[in-house]
């Protein structure tokens, strides 16, 4: 198991390296965390801002560099605010506490040279005045004027255009390839280059028509029964056996679920453009971990990491590990064959469904005791998996898709878990509830038939997803409505909190033919935020949400409408899935590869339940709660369990007819 990285304040052994202020009367802030349309950058300043006491209009946030910025690990798991938030602040404190005692008029006047954190006390959160309101995101003037705004919107003087060679599926190595002009090879890695796009499209489609490739083993029909036949590892996550409690338990319930594989399905393609300059390599990316592809840049083109410089700029969305870092690599093998001029490649549409990470496939069974009152007194949970991150710079080896088809070739890595209490597969798996016998198994599936690596959530999606929806099943038994028989087991006031704030919703909600209402909750990663979803949905010739309400508990939000735009676009990511998106054999387009529509969007309200606890992220939290909340209101529209995601039409058919 991998540990998360943490973002401990000495990455930035200089407060100069965080904080530098400007001649013009600007602060410039260099953070490791990088924007990903999730508006972290605006929280930050604002962090910046309160802690300095400098107005928030001066504060400039720096795009992330490898050449500038600490080392804070990858942008990911709703940790720029708990993590790179509190260095932040804790570097701002302690510029403050300096200005203080030097006795200087300004910060403009002080002499950072070699001053290093300390302890300098943070602003407590009465004084608040820039945290805790809403400010307008710093990124979306240029993005909302249509000014280039992405990587895949630069341009660079002299640049090439390249396209990537590879077929729609996995194989073992290149076997034939015609004679062509500014073609670039590297064993069986191929590609072109040419000086307009739409000439690089159009070599890269005539070479791919004629090369021939060893085509490698294909995804598993059934792939939750492949899973389950290749466990590698059998991992206790939790255990605490109690034989009088489940002796108790005069009520057996049983369920088993499934989540597929699922795409990351960027809008924009992923995109990269690298230089070389001598022996030294820049590169442009959207990658969520500029230093962890450095490292794994290195390794391959076997060059040492102060010799290349990884430059984040924004991609066209993604919550998750998509396409960029290996994207990166492409850009740089093709940049190596131009004679220093610049060469931006981007993947086409089926590059990207072809060869991104995957969010794994999971398999669950879930089994637990009812004693004679109604109460859980016995919970088992076993579910299998593949490791949920497969991103550069966390394994011994490269784990980039280039590096397995060089000449001289790297053997691809495994995906791996991190660690609890975050967890990869394993995250949210154990119960937030209160049981007093528990067993909760993770088995690791270490062989890949699909690529998978982080996706919003990680495991927490496919396994709140089976555990809400098992406590439906549970309450059914029980003959108790959901939310009460959820707070039977629920002490956590914090989770009692948002449960309850949606209770009035939830009991004044009234029946119609084909309508239903459901409920879900968890604590994302059962340290972070919590969230309790109630969904209504319309079931005709199809499953539509109607609305979804969430209630969310992040501690203090740094920016309260920068919140509610990440529960609203989690809820409706998090339908998009539930309700459609599923990896298919040979995916190349949209139509291969349906996701939810404006039209089909619902209305989300969010509920933030205040409180001065410290702020954890609110990008992932909603993920799984939104999915089973679906699930749990489909079932009170037509009495129907659907237990394998997506829930398609002909699943809600096939279950009606079962």
């Amino acid at each position: 198991m991998l540990a998360e990285k943490p973002a401990p304040l000495s990455d930035a052994r200089r407060l100069s390296q965080r904080v530098h202020f400007e001649r013009d009367g600007t602060v410039s802030i260099a953070s490791g965390k990088v924007e990903l349309g999730q508006g972290i950058l605006t929280a930050l300043a604002q962090i910046a801002a309160e802690e300095l006491g400098v107005p928030l209009d001066r504060i400039r946030m720096l795009p992330a560099s490898t050449a500038h910025s600490p080392d804070e690990g990858v942008t990911s798991g709703s940790q720029s605010i708990s993590d790179g938030g509190k260095a932040l602040r804790k570097a701002c404190a302690e510029l403050r506490a300096l200005l203080e005692r030097s006795g200087a008029r300004s910060y403009w006047d002080l002499d950072l040279a070699g001053e290093t954190p300390g302890d300098a006390p943070e602003k407590p959160a009465s004084e608040y005045k820039v945290i805790g309101a809403s400010a307008p995101r710093l990124d979306l003037p240029r993005k909302l004027a249509g000014r280039p705004s992405y990587v895949q919107d630069m341009v660079l003087p002299g640049m090439l255009h390249g396209r990537v060679v590879r077929p729609p599926h996995a194989f073992t190595r290149l076997l034939s390839v015609p004679d062509t002009p500014n073609l670039v090879r590297d064993g069986s890695f191929l590609g072109v280059l040419a000086e307009r796009e739409e000439d690089a499209i159009a070599a890269a489609a005539k070479l791919r028509a004629k090369c021939v490739w060893e085509q490698g083993a294909a995804v598993p029909d059934d792939i939750y029964g492949w899973l389950k036949n290749n466990v590698a590892e059998r991992n206790i996550s939790k255990e605490l056996i109690d034989n009088a409690a489940r002796a108790r338990g005069v009520k057996q319930v049983r369920a088993s679920y499934t989540k597929p594989y699922i795409a990351h399905a960027s809008i924009g393609p992923s995109c990269a453009i690298a230089r070389w300059n001598d022996r030294r390599l820049e590169v442009w990316t959207h990658s969520q971990g500029i230093f962890g592809l450095r490292q794994d840049l290195s390794k391959i083109l076997r060059m040492n990491e102060s010799d290349i410089i990884v430059n984040h700029v924004e991609g066209a969305g993604c919550y998750g590990h998509n396409g960029a870092d290996d994207v990166a690599l492409d850009a740089a093998l093709l940049a190596r064959a131009a004679n220093g001029r610049p060469v931006r490649l981007q993947w086409m549409r089926e590059d990207e469904f072809a060869w991104e990470p995957y969010g794994g496939a999971m398999a669950f069974e879930l089994e637990a005791g009812l004693d004679a009152g109604g109460q859980i007194v016995s919970w088992r949970h076993q579910f299998w998996s593949n490791g949920h991150t497969h991103r550069p710079g966390r394994a011994p080896k490269p784990v980039l898709t280039a590096a397995s088809h060089l000449a001289e070739p790297f053997e691809l890595w495994p995906a791996v878990n991190p660690a609890l209490p975050a967890g990869g597969a394993d995250r949210n798996a154990i119960p937030g509830y209160e049981f007093p016998d528990v067993l909760v198994v993770n088995n690791y599936v270490k062989e890949m038939p699909l690529r998978s690596s982080s996706l919003r959530s990680l495991g927490a999606f496919g396994n709140v997803f089976a555990i809400e929806s098992f406590m439906d099943e549970c309450a059914a038994a029980a003959g108790t409505d959901p939310i009460p028989f959820r707070l039977k087991h629920l002490k956590d006031p914090r989770g009692r909190a948002v449960l309850e704030a949606l209770l009035p919703r939830y009991s004044d909600w009234k029946k119609d033919e084909n309508r239903g209402h459901g409920i879900a909750y968890a604590r994302y990663k059962n340290i972070a935020a919590y969230c309790a979803v109630l969904a209504e949905v319309e079931v005709t010739h199809e499953l539509r949400v109607m609305r979804l309400i969430a209630a969310v508990d992040v501690g203090i939000p740094v920016n309260p409408d920068g919140v509610a735009n990440q529960i609203e676009g989690g809820c409706i990511q998090a339908a998009s899935w539930t309700l459609k998106e599923a990896y298919r054999p040979g995916m190349v387009g949209w139509e291969d590869y349906p996701i939810l529509r404006f039209s089909d969007a619902p209305p989300v309200e969010v509920l933030v339940v205040k409180n001065s606890f410290p702020s954890a992220g609110a990008g992932e939290c909603t993920m799984g709660p939104t999915a089973a909340a679906i699930a749990n209101a489909l079932h009170d529209a037509i009495a129907v369990r659907v237990r394998d995601l997506p829930l398609t039409p002909e699943r809600i058919a096939a279950a009606i007819n079962a």
